[in-house]
């Protein structure tokens, strides 16, 4: 594991090369949610290398992981904004990327939506599990549960695991959500920019949106792919993963075969 320092942080990543990689393939930038880390991920961003042939890079986010833990700072309503549009170009700037992929899941996939109508870096495709693009009442109610699991079950103890200041991590992400100033969050004015294809992945049971997130976005970008799963839930790569790694698989091949023909 190795650390990359960004805007006065040190972000833990980790680069994972494929078992079967494909000459000139970009790299896949894997995002984490909002209680996530690189270890959170498990084996699965090996996967997707392996299914795929681009490299993986995975890291932990400022606040998550083994990363700088958070200073104590409040987060505002923009703390996505603020990892698209400056951690996230800084990051993929020092790594020097050629026109990766993004992979992000939950916040990590509204993070990817924001940076790519946002920015003017070409990115090859993004691939989104969860993602939010407005906050629905279903959102709420499943934050608040977690709350309360929080209080009562072992959560603190399993997601210690993976964070070196997890109190931070949960109660920043808690607090934000539950905010009253973060009821009218929405970055759909973002979707009508983003000029690069779109594979958009939810659980027909997820307990923190609904498939309004994902139909909004296919009704706003031109290029699409809706992947809805049953029986799966807020974590598709972890209810579903081979249906995940297929579909992403094929997404990438597509996307890939149509740069080498061009």
């Amino acid at each position: 594991m190795k650390t990359l320092r960004i805007h006065d942080t040190d972000l833990e990543i980790v680069r994972l090369v494929s078992a079967h990689p494909r000459p000139g393939a970009p790299a896949i930038v894997f995002l984490h949610e909002g209680l996530g880390s690189i270890s959170m991920w498990r084996d699965f961003p090996q996967r997707v290398a392996d299914a795929t042939g681009c490299e993986a890079i995975v890291y932990s986010r400022y606040g998550y992981g083994r990363s700088t833990p958070r200073r104590g700072e409040a987060r505002t309503p923009r703390y996505m904004h603020d990892e698209a549009l400056m951690a996230l170009p800084a990051l993929l700037d020092a790594l020097d990327l050629d026109r990766p992929f993004l992979f992000g899941h939950s916040d990590g996939g509204s993070i990817s939506l924001i940076n790519a109508g946002g920015t003017t870096r070409p990115l090859s495709g993004i691939i989104l599990m969860a993602p939010h693009v407005l906050v629905e009442d279903v959102t709420i109610a499943g934050i608040r549960q977690a709350g309360e699991a929080w209080k009562t079950t072992d959560l603190a103890a399993r997601l210690g695991k993976h964070h070196l200041d997890v109190d931070s991590v949960f109660m920043s992400w808690l607090n934000i959500w539950l905010s009253p100033a973060f009821r009218d969050w929405n970055i759909e004015e973002y979707l009508a920019t983003i000029r690069c294809p779109i594979m958009a992945i939810q659980g027909e049971d997820d307990e923190y949106g609904t498939m309004d997130q994902l139909d909004r976005i296919a009704a706003q970008v031109k290029d699409v792919d809706l992947v809805k799963l049953a029986d799966c839930r807020h974590s598709p790569h972890k209810d579903q993963p081979e249906a995940v790694i297929e579909a992403v698989a094929g997404f990438v091949a597509r996307i890939l075969d149509a740069q080498e023909s061009a």
